[in-house]
C-alpha cells in the first residue's frame, strides 16, 4: 500500500449521519486525510433538526486502505456511517455493455422489413453471395473478445466467469474509442484444440477475433492456428497490443536520447506473451541486441533449464553475445530496460549500471519493477503501465485503431507491416516540438490516435495485399 496512490478504482461513497455541529465536517475530512484518503465530492443529502446526512466520496489505494479509512471515521464522536458504496462495484452492476437496436421497430412495415417476411430476401442474397454477409449483417463491424480466463490481468488463472468483467471492459473500449461493436466470449475450457474449434465455429458473426488473457505458451499455438484457419483478423492483444505501444514509445524515447535502435542493448524481463511479442516487433524494427530474462535468468542458445519451444525460438533469435546470469548481471551496459515481469525487481544500483541516458519501461502492474520516484535522477526516460504517472504504456492506444483499420478495409489478417504502421502512427502523434521525457506517448483520450492508427493500418493492408475491400480512392477509410 505504501507504493500505491489513491485512485478511482478504489473509490467509495460514505453516507454519514453527522451531529449538527460546525466543526464536525472538519473532523471528518481531517481523519480521512490522516488515513491517506483522497477526498472528492462532499454533498448534503438531507438536513434534520439535530443532524445532517452527507455523502462523501473518497479514493483509497486498496481494499485494506479503505478499511483503515472506515475505521478512522468510526472513531469520530457524533458521526455514524449509514452506508458505504463501492463505486467500482456499482459501475459493474448488471454488466457494463448492452445490445441496442440500430433501427426502430414502430410499425408493421418496420417489422416486415427487419424480420419476416422481408428478412428472407436478405438471407437469400447472402446465400447466393456469401461475401454480402460483410455488408448486410453486423459482421462488418463486430469483434469477438475471446478468453479462457487463464491469465487475467495480474490475477492469473481465475476462470472464465471471473474474466467476464474484464472482457466487458475491453468491449467498452472497442466501442468508445474505435466505434467497433465487440462481444465478450468467455470459454469454459482450457483445451487449445477446443478453443480453436469453438472460435472457428462462432467466427461467422464476426469480422475479427481479439484473443485476451490466455496463458503462455498456449496462447501462441491458439493464435497461430486461428490465423491459419480463419480468413478474418486474429489478434492476441496481450502480445501485439503491448508490443505496438512499446515500440511507439521507444521510437520517441530514442529521439530524446539520440540513439538508434540497431545500435542499442535492450534487456527484457519477462518472456511470456507480451515479452515475446515485444521482442519480435523490436527485431522487425531493427533491434539487434536483445536479451530476455525469465526466473532462471538470461535466455541464451544452449540453456537447458526451464525451457520450452517458444524459449528455444527466443534463444536462437536473441542474445547474440550469449550473455548469462540474472537480470542484474545482463542489465550492465544496457540502453533500454523493458519490464513485463514482477514488481520491485530493479534497484537504483541496477540503473547506475546501465549505459548513459538509460530508458526504463517498467510495466509490471500495479507496482512496476521500479517506481518512478526510485528511478528519479538515474534515467533519461521512464514509462510505466500506470495512469497516475507520465508515459503510460496502455494497449488502448493500439487495438481500437488497428481493428478499426482492419475492419474498414476488410483485411484477412493483421500482419507485421500493419503492426509496425500502427506503432509509427502512435509515435507520430507527438511532434518534435512536443517531445519531452515525460511525453513520449499520447494520452489514451487523445482522439487523434484511433484515426491515425486506422489510416496507416489500412495503407499497410493494401500495400501487403491483405485488404479485400475494393479501394475506390487513395487513403480511403470508411
Amino acid at each position: 500500500m505504501e507504493h500505491l496512490s489513491p485512485s478511482a478504482s478504489y473509490s467509495m461513497t460514505f453516507r454519514l449521519k453527522i451531529e449538527n455541529h460546525p466543526k464536525k465536517l472538519g473532523e471528518i475530512t481531517t481523519a480521512i486525510g490522516k488515513a491517506g484518503g483522497d477526498i472528492g465530492a462532499i454533498d448534503i443529502v438531507s438536513v434534520g433538526k439535530d443532524f445532517l446526512i452527507r455523502d462523501i466520496t473518497v479514493n483509497a489505494a486498496s481494499e485494506a486502505h479503505g478499511e483503515l479509512i472506515i475505521k478512522a471515521i468510526k472513531q469520530i464522536n457524533g458521526v455514524e456511517i449509514v452506508n458505504v458504496s463501492d463505486l467500482t462495484f456499482l459501475l459493474h452492476l448488471g454488466g457494463k455493455i448492452e445490445i441496442v437496436s440500430k433501427k426502430p421497430l414502430k410499425t408493421r412495415a418496420d417489422l416486415s422489413m427487419a424480420y419476416t417476411p422481408g428478412v428472407a430476401r436478405i438471407s437469400q442474397a447472402i446465400h447466393k453471395d456469401p461475401e454480402k454477409v460483410f455488408t448486410l449483417t453486423i459482421k462488418k463491424n463486430s469483434v469477438a473478445v475471446v478468453s479462457d480466463g487463464t491469465a487475467v490481468l495480474g490475477l492469473g488463472d481465475i476462470g472464465p466467469e471471473a474474466a467476464m468483467p474484464v472482457m466487458e471492459g475491453k468491449c467498452q473500449l472497442f466501442k468508445e474509442f474505435g466505434g467497433v461493436d465487440a462481444f465478450p466470449i468467455c470459454l469454459k475450457t482450457k483445451d487449445p484444440e477446443e478453443i480453436v474449434r469453438t472460435v472457428k465455429n462462432i467466427s461467422v458473426a464476426f469480422g475479427g477475433i481479439n484473443l485476451e488473457d490466455i496463458s503462455a505458451p498456449r496462447c501462441f499455438e491458439i493464435e497461430q492456428r486461428l490465423k491459419e484457419e480463419l480468413d478474418i483478423p486474429v489478434f492476441h492483444d496481450d502480445q501485439h497490443g503491448t508490443a505496438v505501444v512499446v515500440l511507439a514509445a521507444l521510437i520517441n524515447a530514442l529521439k530524446i536520447v539520440n540513439k538508434k535502435i540497431d545500435e542499442i542493448k535492450i534487456v527484457i524481463s519477462g518472456v511470456g506473451a507480451a515479452g515475446v511479442a515485444c521482442t519480435k516487433i523490436l527485431i522487425e524494427a531493427g533491434a539487434k541486441n536483445l536479451i530476455g530474462c525469465d526466473q532462471s535468468g538470461a535466455i541464451y542458445e544452449g540453456r537447458q533449464e526451464n525451457m520450452n519451444w517458444i524459449k528455444e525460438w527466443y534463444a536462437k533469435n536473441t542474445n547474440p553475445n550469449k550473455e548469462k546470469g540474472s537480470v542484474h548481471d545482463v542489465i550492465k551496459g544496457a540502453d533500454v530496460f523493458l519490464g513485463l515481469s514482477v514488481s520491485g525487481l530493479l534497484t537504483r544500483e541496477d540503473l547506475k549500471n546501465m549505459a548513459k541516458d538509460p530508458i526504463v519501461f517498467a510495466m509490471a502492474n500495479p507496482i512496476p519493477e521500479i517506481m518512478p520516484e526510485q528511478a528519479e535522477g538515474l534515467v533519461a526516460v521512464m514509462a510505466t503501465g500506470r495512469s497516475d504517472y507520465p508515459n503510460q504504456i496502455n494497449n488502448v492506444l493500439c487495438f481500437p485503431g488497428i481493428f478499426r483499420g482492419a475492419l474498414d478495409c476488410r483485411a484477412s489478417q493483421i500482419n507485421e507491416e500493419m503492426k509496425l504502421a500502427a506503432a509509427k502512427a502512435i509515435a507520430s502523434i507527438i511532434s518534435e516540438d512536443e517531445l519531452h521525457p515525460d511525453y513520449i506517448i499520447p494520452s489514451v483520450f487523445d482522439k487523434r490516435v484511433v484515426m491515425a492508427v486506422a489510416k496507416e493500418v489500412v495503407e499497410a493492408a493494401y500495400k501487403t495485399g491483405v485488404a479485400r475491400k475494393e479501394r475506390l480512392e487513395k487513403n480511403e477509410v470508411s
